[in-house]
């Protein structure tokens, strides 16, 4: 077992050395258990600590599965029970042994776990969609990847969790772009929340859109786009006028898929957003590197809206 007594640099090293590894299509997990036989993940790029679970003062009118509140050098911080909020603990069940401190979205959560394993490297291509997960976490879950033993490791949707505890963003009054009707976003993401949260925006903005659910899937379905309108002696810019992207994804990252189109000429000045929960210096730096035109943290409606319109007008215009 991993020591938790302290931030254990060993275990979380600097951010902006693990960045390195999303433009090579790869990423690293902390694993962990929940009481149960099976094996949990985390994208480490979420989590800033790892401890022993600390005294958790009590509040009223928590959300289930948020056990409380705690102070962290200075902030106070919400405390979840991830075991009975994908429903495999109950209420009065004793807390879990470690916390890990998550930062998301610019939000920083405690989530209590039974206990934390090891740091394992995956590539994004091994990692995939579920298909069978048990009915009690399936909606939890948002991808799974496999151990050199065969042992599955299901990676928490951290948005779905959540929205779940917390509630949805709430999407605002968003003001229509002018010809909306006459523009085309193209976006992928694998949190069921998220897409449906994108598209809100864009149905307020007015345009029209189309997604994919993984990088993979919205590479392979842009290269058939591309084929197609060069075989009609198009650009494909009339069909896409902007492409909205994920950073973290199964199959293939977000790193990578921008790099993608980026390096594929049938796209070019066709502007590319990546839209992202790690929204440290170091992920935009790495966005920047690989040619995205704007990068956007999870998940501000009004923001997101705001960093759109000004591409997509520019898009209409050339």
């Amino acid at each position: 077992m991993l020591n938790l007594d302290r931030k254990d640099p060993a275990l979380l090293d600097t951010v902006d050395g693990r960045t390195m590894l999303a433009g090579s299509n790869r990423m690293e997990i902390l694993l962990f258990s929940l009481g149960t036989s099976e094996t949990f993940g985390i994208n480490v790029f979420k989590v800033r600590e790892v401890s022993k679970t600390p005294f958790i003062t009590k509040a009223p009118n928590m959300p289930a599965g948020v056990e409380g509140l705690i102070s962290l050098r200075g902030n106070v911080i919400p405390v979840l029970s991830l075991a009975k909020i994908l429903g495999l603990g109950e209420a009065g069940d004793p807390l879990g042994g470690s916390m890990m401190v998550t930062e998301y979205s610019k939000r920083t959560l405690g989530f209590l776990v039974d206990e934390v394993d090891r740091i394992i490297r995956v590539e994004w291509d091994k990692v995939r969609t579920p298909d069978n997960v048990s009915s009690n976490v399936h909606s939890f879950i948002t991808a799974i990847t496999e151990l050199g033993d065969g042992k599955l490791v299901s990676i928490l949707d951290v948005e779905t969790i959540l929205a779940n505890t917390f509630g949805e963003a709430v999407v605002g009054n968003i003001a229509p772009l002018g010809n909306g009707h006459e523009v085309n976003v193209f976006f992928v993401d694998d949190s069921a929340v998220a897409r449906r949260k994108i598209a809100e925006v864009l149905d307020k903005l007015g345009v029209r859109h189309k997604h994919a659910q993984n990088g993979l899937e919205a590479w392979t379905r842009l290269e058939g786009m591309a084929s197609h309108a060069q075989q009609m002696g198009r650009h494909v810019g009339e069909e896409i006028d902007l492409i909205l992207v994920d950073a973290e994804m199964p199959e293939m990252d977000g790193y990578v898929l921008t790099r993608n189109i980026k390096h594929d000429a049938r796209f070019e000045g066709i502007p590319v957003v990546m839209h992202s929960s790690l929204s440290s210096e170091a992920n935009r730096a790495m966005g920047k590197r690989v040619g995205v035109d704007s990068y956007v943290a999870k998940f501000d409606a009004d923001v997101l809206a705001d960093t759109l319109r000004p591409l997509l007008l520019k898009a209409r215009q050339v």
